[in-house]
């Protein structure tokens, strides 16, 4: 009998299964091409299980449920409010996009994005290696089906197709590892894995080859260097609208199971697999920042953007166990790189918001070209790009600024040569990056516009773009909050 308290856990994910559900038959019956019955649903539920989150993060205490195969702790509902605040922003952002693009001729990218936020709730709460497989799988299907939901569209097929082949065998990298940890252990439970691998009573080799299976696997879902092939392709080939919805709120999951998996379940082994994260960390840092530079697609450069700042996120990753002590500096490293991916997905959401504003109908604002003059025809757009750019680069006093520099300074506080080395190289690399958004900026400033016309935009749009690119300032002014609440969750995370 499944007690009480194991619902309680999981009702705002069953809320949303349910809704998902519910929207799904009742758009069945609409006809009106713009969807705005399904529209308003879907975001009056997201609304809700975001407060529901929200209110578990601030109220519950850390509990377990059904079996200890669910978790409910301050990290996962906070990563679960962020992610669904994220997709109803991009699904506000992406609706007039898709409605000239004849994307909602069903109801199937409200459905379908309900459906990958419900696999990354899955994920977050996973205390199972199963159960966040089972999350992980629901949160790709989807994401397959809304790359390729603009049928018409080549392009948009052929990166479907893409992602596809090579997110199936991230799949079963990342299952192949599991199954080796499973065998290694004799557990499929988190809890249980740690700790078997703090006994120090199995065979480290079967462990650490397991080990490196399962980073491989997470490394394909950060989108980190050497298994970053999908993603210049697949943010360029999809729709901007899929693309914002897989460059923005799945970050969050994936950082989720990172820490499930690698913090909650093998931090004995931290030794082994902070030195692999090393190596994609600074990896993504040079192949993200160097390859940027020669692009003219403003979303292929956004996508070797986002490996680079994945490359800043693993560095907050690969600085929390120093020498063995698992104590000092563990917090702080770990908040750290949750600050960063909270804020990178803030900005993604507001970059690619001013770019689905610009492709207006039978036109796609992709090219770096296709941004000229934007001041002239729009100051308040082209300011919301150029606060977004600017904290991509890490210019104060954006939050980019704020986050990298957490980041940096969990990596010096450690006093390890090497960490300090990396932080140097991080600073380095992100000099070279600042010149890619910066052109972005002359651009915007100082070349002709390519068009006359004003950039005309939906009262939802313009308040939420409005919302979020003031949002990214502000956080920078005043990171306290955020990184405070960050930091309370990863301790009450590790104290679990």
């Amino acid at each position: 009998m499944i007690d009480k308290l194991s619902w309680i856990l999981v009702f705002p994910d069953a809320v949303l299964m349910l809704m998902a559900c519910v929207i799904a038959l009742l758009d069945l019956g609409i006809k009106s091409p713009s969807r705005t019955t399904t529209y308003v649903f879907t975001l009056l539920t997201l609304g809700v299980v975001a407060y529901m989150h929200a209110d578990l993060a601030l109220n519950g205490l850390p509990s377990y449920g059904f079996g200890n195969m669910v978790v409910s702790d301050s990290m996962g509902n906070w990563l679960k409010c962020f992610a669904t605040l994220a997709m109803m922003v991009t699904l506000v952002y992406a609706r007039p996009y898709a409605l000239h693009r004849g994307m909602l001729r069903g109801g199937e990218l409200f459905t379908l994005s309900m459906f990958a936020l419900l696999g990354m709730s899955v994920m977050i709460s996973g205390n199972n290696l199963l159960v966040i497989y089972l999350g992980l799988e629901l949160l790709t299907l989807s994401s397959y089906a809304l790359v390729a939901l603009r049928r018409d569209h080549a392009v948009a097929t052929e990166a479907a197709m893409k992602y596809f082949v090579l997110g199936a065998l991230a799949s079963g990298f990342l299952l192949y590892g599991m199954s080796m940890l499973y065998g290694a252990t004799g557990s499929l439970d988190i809890t249980a894995i740690f700790k078997a691998i703090a006994s120090g009573r199995i065979n480290s080799q079967v462990l650490v080859f397991g080990l490196v299976f399962i980073v491989a696997g997470l490394g394909f879902k950060l989108g980190a260097v050497p298994f970053h092939m999908w993603v210049p392709d697949v943010y360029q080939g999809a729709p901007t609208a899929i693309t914002l919805m897989i460059g923005g709120a799945p970050k969050l999951a994936a950082f989720a199971i990172v820490m499930r998996l690698l913090v909650e379940g093998m931090l004995p082994l931290a030794i082994d697999w902070q030195q692999m994260l090393l190596v994609l960390a600074v990896g993504s840092l040079l192949v993200g920042n160097l390859a940027a530079i020669a692009q003219t697609n403003v979303k292929r450069m956004l996508a070797f953007s986002t490996i680079s700042q994945m490359g800043f996120v693993l560095l907050g990753l690969l600085c929390g166990v120093v020498n063995g002590d698992a104590i000092s500096f563990t917090a702080n490293a770990y908040s750290s790189a949750m600050f960063y991916v909270i804020t990178y997905v803030l900005t993604t959401l507001a970059s690619f918001g001013v770019l689905l504003l610009l492709s207006q109908e039978g036109f796609e604002s992709e090219e770096i070209a296709d941004l000229a003059g934007l001041n002239q025809r729009s100051p308040l757009y082209a300011g919301v790009m150029a606060v977004c750019l600017l904290s991509l680069a890490g210019i104060p006093p954006m939050v980019g600024f704020y986050a990298k520099l957490a980041v940096l300074q969990a990596l010096v506080t450690t006093g390890q040569a090497l960490h300090i080395g990396v932080a140097i190289f991080a600073v380095l690399m992100s000099l070279v990056g600042a010149f890619y958004y910066i052109r972005v900026l002359k651009v915007m400033y100082f070349d002709a516009p390519i068009s006359a016309s004003s950039v005309v935009a939906p009262l939802d749009v313009r308040l939420v773009l409005c919302v979020n690119g003031a949002l990214v300032l502000i956080l920078g002014l005043v990171p306290g909050g955020l990184l405070a609440l960050c930091g309370n969750a990863i301790r009450q995370m590790l104290g679990t």
